[in-house]
């Protein structure tokens, strides 16, 4: 297979990863044949799947927005993936040229890419890291460079955590993060998972041992589990809510569909 000019060279183009299978979903280019493969096998089995990863998307704007609202202009986007439009630095900087970001993603592509894109732009860092390590996260100098803690941040965790098992601790985590913010800054988190009373369909089931399979390990939480990840902070309104459902843009974000959505969100200030 030809190397394209935008990918390291220590890539395996044979993998699939997380961040470029997404970036496929989104519609966006910066994704390999192995990529697509398995992006389009699971789209065939569950083609609402580009609902769902778009609703997420759609989240991180509205939660933006939101953040911005409240006079945050620091963020921290944590599996940030490969940028498509509606990103998080070009939704802040909107509202405010000043306001800072770091991007951080462990894909090679996603980091380059990222790079690339936002050379020039001084508020606007990439840290290549593992999010599970806050520690190295948090110490690094992209984010000393940026982000100051003792005014309000923003820890974005959007369609992250459901990549993250429980022997991984997201819990812990979460909380590592949580304990580097001082009181009046937020976290926005959405995750895929069901309630106890819903039914996954014989199409979803499918289309995640497909994912599972051959790209990674997902790991569902159903409410509860997801409340638990805001220990230590207050949720704003409206609480926990279905990924459509919170803080709709319009009535029609949020048909009856939605209401089922495989997934939750929430904002949460720590207190």
């Amino acid at each position: 297979m030809e190397r394209p000019n935008w990918a390291p060279g220590d890539i395996d183009l044979e993998r699939p990863s997380v961040a470029r299978v997404y970036d496929y979903w989104l519609g966006g280019a910066h994704n390999f044949a192995a990529d697509r493969a398995v992006a389009q096998k699971t789209l065939e089995t569950m083609p609402e799947l580009r609902g769902v990863v778009l609703n997420h998307r759609a989240f991180l704007r509205r939660a933006v927005r939101y953040l911005l609202a409240q006079g945050v202009r620091q963020f921290l986007d944590l599996g940030s993936g490969i940028p498509t439009v509606g990103n998080v630095h070009e939704i802040a900087q909107t509202t405010d040229p000043g306001a800072k970001v770091v991007y951080v993603d462990i894909d090679p592509v996603a980091v380059a890419h990222s790079r690339s894109l936002l050379d020039g732009n001084d508020h606007v860092s990439v840290l290549q890291a593992d999010v599970r390590d806050w520690t190295g996260v948090l110490a690094s100098d992209e984010v000393d460079k940026q982000l100051d803690f003792d005014e309000p941040v923003a820890v974005l965790m959007i369609a992250l955590l459901h990549f993250v098992s429980d022997e991984d601790d997201p819990w812990g985590i979460v909380g590592g993060y949580r304990d580097r913010l001082s009181p009046g800054g937020f976290l926005a988190v959405s995750h895929a998972g069901y309630d106890e009373s819903d039914i996954e369909s014989d199409a979803s089931v499918q289309a995640r041992r497909i994912y599972d399979r051959n790209v990674t390990q997902m790991s569902f939480r159903n409410q509860a589990e997801f409340t638990s990840l805001f220990k230590g902070f207050d949720l704003v309104e409206p609480g926990v809510a279905r990924v459509p459902a919170w803080r709709p843009e319009s009535p029609a974000d949020v048909e009856e569909s939605g209401k089922r959505f495989p997934g939750f969100a929430a904002i949460g200030r720590k207190t």
